[in-house]
């Protein structure tokens, strides 16, 4: 790395191109940024005891270790929003001097339009991008183009490069600007010039070391820069392009926080570690660390994360095209409850894998649904909820999916337990469900239940068919009975005494009966929470009680708690056993036409000795003999073999196979090699056979 002081205005002038690479934020500086750096140029621009103004670092990477004195542009890395913005005041000065009368277009040595234009924003006998000094990032490419150019920028282009350029024209069109002390302001702009080396230098590091001023990257911006800014560029703009570009859209609209929240999500099911809101990019960065020592891709993590994020968006950002999918995962959303996504991304995994079906997945999602709901009327703590579904897929046998995770539920004892139907009915009769956190959703999925034609409750308010006013009239007194205070105190907010309706003014205090043969009474109510109740005489704790009841009983069916045989369950209680696990437990041995290789590659092996077995673990699959002699560990690209033998031992005239002796692998042995759909399969399990009969003793 190489940093030096320097002029900004002689880095651009020495520079033959900077371009920002197509991953980096758009410009995003917003006026009040503008006005500052303006208010320093004219500081320092009239006033002679001020040699320089420092505005920061600018940091690039050469690319193919280029000079500033060759044709070859730079990466900048951080940077970008003082150069774009110093760029446009130099475009708008130029042409605010084109304006001026010809022996006054250079108010200060070297500073007329043409020379501002050909020194520092154009490369004068360059054709096409190549004549642009800066060349921006998606949508400002265009706008910035466009104004050096001086041509008229289209009508709609919505871009804070147009915004900000235009602030800087109304700043020199000011008639009392003496338009020399902004050329001499430019001038005593001072950066750190930091210049990188592809293949010597760590961009990030830097990136991450001098980032500690102007506008704060997200955890989405670190992760972006973190996975894409040491690739060669071709490869940066085909994976932003095919995969980040599109991922960054179906979180549009959503806040940071969300994109933050689903890696969170994404490193919990990949490393089994919840990581804290504050460390997600530590975590994704030691994630990828351990991807790429697997032997694993940038660009295969990248491709992962998008296929992650796809299926995110689907149950948490409404993106699911399927209406009952749809349906259900708007339902979880209405119960807030993110700590159930890495549980749920992993089954919709194998929802699009065809291990499990729609009807499959909707089941699963409403027993989540009704976990947390039940658990949440009934008063339970939450705090064990992010730990009970990071493990959750542990426990799931995915030969046996649903009985496995129905019996996961029911066997949660203590604070993880799932309510049973009595526990669940007494709360929902006993507790205060108008001051409850998740009442409209509550109320919502009470009054639709049956319904093929859903109502939307938001045109409607709660209403308390006894009263709230603790004043209550006589003909609510004589209702109540005698102990009408501990009845309106007990029942007050409860299940029984709540219901919706559209005249909640019109209602008022009124007695029961006005209430219910009024216009828009509840004998005229359409609403089904109102059903019977325009048929009944009285409103009083008897009454309140069965109307709880039987809300309740509709309650049971929406929020079920899963059934299974005791003996069915005892099956799958314990620590899953290594003979549990089967190629379903391996979603990348399931699609075509890897499934048919591994299958082929299994025959082969299994031909070499009748005495050979083959076994699906966890983490591998493992075949043996005395003991493993090949484990194959499925990922995504290609199976990786890890043979029981030393590399020293094993005749690899072809050189595919490596040492992993000192390194963290999965599988048993110390030699690995790749097997894929263009791999020779013949030659491939001819050193399996070695590595068979060097366990064996044979030659």
């Amino acid at each position: 790395m190489k940093a030096v002081d320097t002029h900004l205005l002689t880095l651009l002038k020495a520079s033959s191109q900077f371009i920002v690479p197509i991953y980096q934020r758009l410009y995003s500086w917003q006026e009040t940024h503008c006005a500052k750096l303006w208010a320093d140029i004219v500081r320092a621009g009239s006033t002679a005891a001020l040699g320089s103004h420092f505005t920061g670092s600018i940091v690039y990477v050469a690319r193919d270790q280029a000079t500033n004195t060759s044709a070859e542009p730079d990466l900048i890395i951080d940077g970008q929003q003082r150069v774009t913005t110093v760029t446009l005041i130099l475009a708008a000065l130029a042409a605010r001097l084109e304006r001026l009368p010809e022996d006054e277009r250079e108010p200060w040595d070297g500073f007329s339009p043409r020379k501002i234009r050909n020194r520092y924003l154009l490369n004068d006998d360059e054709e096409g991008e190549r004549q642009f000094k800066l060349i921006l990032s998606q949508s400002d490419r265009q706008a910035l183009m466009t104004i050096l150019q001086g041509a008229e920028l289209p009508s709609g282009m919505i871009t804070r490069v147009t915004d900000n350029y235009a602030f800087f024209e109304q700043k020199l069109n000011d008639s009392r600007l003496d338009l020399a002390v902004v050329c001499r302001g430019l001038d005593k702009l001072v950066v750190v010039d930091v210049k990188l080396e592809r293949g010597v230098d760590n961009p990030q590091l830097v990136f991450e070391a001098m980032n500690s001023t102007g506008k704060e990257l997200s955890q989405a911006d670190l992760i972006r820069n973190y996975v894409l800014m040491d690739l060669p560029p071709k490869q940066q703009e085909k994976l932003y392009s095919a995969y980040w570009r599109p991922m960054e859209l179906e979180f549009a609209g959503a806040e940071d926080s969300q994109f933050d929240e689903f890696v969170r999500h994404y490193l919990t099911i990949k490393t089994g570690e919840i990581p804290r809101l504050d460390d997600i990019y530590d975590g994704f960065k030691n994630h990828a660390a351990a991807f790429t020592a697997a032997d694993e891709t940038i660009e295969s993590l990248v491709i992962e994360l998008r296929q992650y994020a796809r299926r995110y968006c689907a149950m948490a950002l409404g993106k699911e095209s399927d209406p009952k999918l749809q349906r259900a995962f708007r339902d979880l959303d209405q119960i807030k409850a993110d700590v159930v996504f890495p549980f749920l991304l992993e089954a919709y995994t194998d929802y699009e894998l065809g291990t499990l079906t729609r009807d499959d997945v909707l089941e699963i999602v409403d027993l989540v649904t009704s976990y947390i709901f039940r658990r949440a009327v009934c008063r339970i703590p939450t705090n064990s909820l992010n730990k009970t579904f990071a493990g959750f897929s542990a426990a799931v046998r995915k030969d046996r999916y649903l009985d496995s995770v129905r019996a996961n539920f029911l066997g949660f004892r203590s604070y993880r337990r799932f309510p049973t139907d009595a526990e669940f009915v007494a709360d929902l009769a006993a507790n205060d469900l108008y001051n409850f956190r998740r009442r409209s959703y509550f109320l919502r999925m009470l009054e639709n239940y049956g319904r093929k034609e859903h109502v939307t409750i938001e045109d409607y308010t709660i209403e308390h068919i006894m009263p709230q006013n603790d004043d209550l009239s006589e003909e609510w007194q004589t209702a109540l009975g005698d102990d009408w205070e501990d009845v309106q105190q007990k029942y007050l907010h409860t299940l029984g005494n709540l219901t919706l309706t559209g005249y909640n003014s019109e209602y008022s205090d009124h007695s029961f009966t006005k209430k219910r043969d009024m216009e828009g009474g509840f004998k005229d109510s359409p609403l089904r929470l109102n059903r019977g109740l325009g048929r009944l005489e009285t409103w009083n704790a008897s009454e309140i009680q069965k109307r709880a009841s039987r809300l309740a009983d509709d309650a049971l069916k929406i929020w079920a708690r899963p059934e299974l045989p005791a003996e069915t369950i005892a099956e799958f209680e314990g620590k899953r056993a290594e003979s549990d696990f089967t190629v379903e437990d391996h979603p990348h041995l399931l699609p075509q036409p890897r499934r048919a290789l591994f299958e082929k590659f299994s025959a082969e092996v299994l031909a070499l000795d009748p005495g050979i077995t083959r076994q699906f673990l966890k983490l591998y699959v493992a075949f043996k003999a005395e003991t493993n002699f090949v484990d194959v560990v499925p990922q995504k690209a290609r199976l990786r073999l890890s043979l029981n033998i030393p590399i020293e031992a094993l005749r690899d005239e072809r050189s595919l196979a490596w040492d992993v002796s000192d390194k963290g692998h999965w599988g048993n042995g110390p030699t690995e090699v790749g097997l894929d759909e263009g791999s020779d399969l013949v030659y491939i399990v001819g050193l399996v056979r070695q590595a068979f009969e060097f366990q064996m003793g044979g030659e």
